[in-house]
C-alpha cells in the first residue's frame, strides 16, 4: 500500500514528433529493404516508365496529353531515355504555332507509345527521322509528333478532327499498333450501331486525376523515375486498373455497340477499327490531306526471357489482321505494311527492344521513318487527281 504523501514517478511520455520520427525511420528502412530486393530479384523485368499525363480539351472532347514543358526519364535494363515536352504537351523541343510559315510542309503524326517513342531517344523517333529524310530531299518539312501513350484510333480521330487539323497539315501519318483494338473499346468514344459509327462519349482520361495528385506530392515523381519497388507497385496497380477497364469495355461492346448475333467481341472491335479508319480517311479527303497508315509491327513472341538466345527476339508480325488489310489500303493514300517495309530484316536484326515493354527500337524507327518520308514525298509530288480538284472546288 502506498504511503500517504508518496508520489509515484511519472512515466516519461514519448512526444508525437519522436513517434513520427521512429515511424519514418522504420518506413524508410522497410522501403530500402524492398527496393534492394526488387533490384536484386527483378531489375531485369521492371520498367521505370513514369506516367506524366495531363487533361486536354480539344473541341468537345477531353483527352490525354503529356504534361506541357516537362522533362523526365524512362529506364529499363536496356537503357535510359529522356523525354522533353513542348507547350502543347507533346514530345518535341519546339512549340507548335498554329500558323504555318509560307512554303513549309507540315506532317501530323498520330499514334500511341510507339509513336511517342518509348525506349527511344527523342531525336530518333520515326517522326524525327521523317523530318530529316524529307529535308534531305529539299523539302522544308516540319513533322509534328502527336503520339500519346495509351491512345487508340478513336482518340487519334478525335484529336485530328478537333485539334490536329488546326495546324494545317499537308499530310497525316497514322501509326497503327495491335493493341489499338482494345484501346478503342476502352476509350468508349465511338461505337457501331447498325454498321454506322456513332459517338458515345466525349471524355476519356483514365488515371489522369490520380496521376496529377501523385506527381504533385514531393518525392513521388522522383521515385517513379528511380525506384524499382515503387515502379513495380505502380505498374501492378495500373495493369489491374487497365484490365478492369477492358472488362467493362467488353461488356459495353456487347450492349451499347449492338453487336449482331454470332459476332464476337474481337470481331466487333475489328469492325470498329475499320470504321474509325474510314472516317479518318473521309475527313482527310474532305480537307485534301493524304493519309498514310504505318503498320507498327508486334513482337513475336511478345515476351523474351532475359537470358534467351538472340534468335528468339528477332520475330515480328503485322498489327493489321488479314480482314482489315484491304480496308486499310482502300481507306488511305498509302498503307505501309510492316512485312513489306521490315520483312527483309526478319530473323536478321532486332526490331523491338529485347526487354522492357518491347517497343520498336531505334533501328525500326529509322526504317519506318524513312519509308513514311518516301511515301509522303511521293504523295505531295503527285498532280491533283480529278477527284481532288473537284473536292477543292466544292469545299
Amino acid at each position: 500500500m502506498e504511503q500517504e504523501g508518496t508520489k509515484i514517478p511519472a512515466r516519461p511520455r514519448t512526444s508525437i514528433a519522436s513517434r513520427l520520427l521512429v515511424a519514418l525511420v522504420a518506413s524508410l528502412l522497410c522501403f530500402s529493404v524492398a527496393e534492394l530486393a526488387a533490384r536484386v530479384l527483378w531489375k531485369s523485368r521492371i520498367v521505370l516508365f513514369p506516367r506524366f499525363h495531363a487533361e486536354a480539351r480539344y473541341g468537345e472532347f477531353t483527352l490525354r496529353r503529356l504534361v506541357p514543358h516537362a522533362r523526365f526519364w524512362h529506364t529499363s535494363i536496356d537503357g535510359s531515355w529522356e523525354f522533353r515536352t513542348n507547350a502543347q504537351g507533346f514530345r518535341d523541343d519546339q512549340d507548335w504555332p498554329l500558323e504555318k510559315p509560307a512554303g513549309r510542309v507540315r506532317v501530323l503524326v498520330l499514334g500511341d507509345s510507339h509513336t511517342e517513342g518509348f525506349e527511344v531517344r527523342q531525336e530518333h523517333t520515326y517522326s524525327a527521322v521523317m523530318e530529316r529524310a524529307l529535308r534531305a530531299r529539299g523539302i522544308d518539312a516540319q513533322v509534328l509528333n502527336a503520339g500519346v501513350s495509351g491512345f487508340g484510333t478513336a482518340e487519334e480521330l478525335a484529336y485530328l478532327e478537333n485539334e490536329g487539323i488546326r495546324y494545317a497539315p499537308d499530310a497525316v501519318v497514322l501509326g497503327f499498333y495491335g493493341n489499338d483494338f482494345e484501346d478503342n473499346a476502352n476509350a468508349g468514344l465511338f461505337g457501331l450501331r447498325d454498321g454506322a459509327i456513332v459517338q458515345l462519349s466525349t471524355s476519356h482520361v483514365p488515371g489522369v486525376a490520380e496521376l496529377h495528385v501523385m506527381n504533385a506530392i514531393p518525392g513521388l515523381a522522383w521515385l517513379s523515375q528511380n525506384s524499382y519497388f515503387y515502379s513495380q507497385l505502380m505498374n501492378t496497380v495500373w495493369d489491374i486498373a487497365k484490365r478492369q477497364l477492358l472488362l467493362r469495355a467488353h461488356a459495353r461492346v456487347e450492349t451499347e455497340y449492338a453487336v449482331p448475333s454470332g459476332v464476337s467481341v474481337g470481331e466487333a472491335e475489328t469492325q470498329l477499327a475499320g470504321a474509325l479508319i474510314g472516317r479518318m480517311h473521309a475527313f482527310c479527303r474532305a480537307h485534301e490531306i493524304p493519309l498514310v497508315i504505318l503498320d507498327i509491327p508486334v513482337p513475336d513472341p511478345l515476351f523474351v526471357a532475359p537470358d534467351a538466345p538472340i534468335e528468339e527476339s528477332l520475330g515480328f508480325r503485322s498489327s493489321v489482321p488479314e480482314p482489315l488489310v484491304d480496308v486499310f489500303r482502300r481507306q488511305s493514300e498509302a498503307f505501309l505494311d510492316s512485312d513489306a517495309v521490315l520483312g527483309p530484316w526478319r530473323g536478321v536484326a532486332e526490331i523491338h527492344r529485347r526487354h522492357g515493354d518491347r517497343h520498336i527500337n531505334e533501328f525500326a524507327h529509322a526504317v519506318l521513318g524513312r519509308a513514311a518520308a518516301e511515301a509522303v514525298a511521293a504523295l505531295l509530288a503527285e498532280e491533283p487527281s480529278d477527284d481532288r480538284v473537284r473536292q477543292r472546288r466544292d469545299h
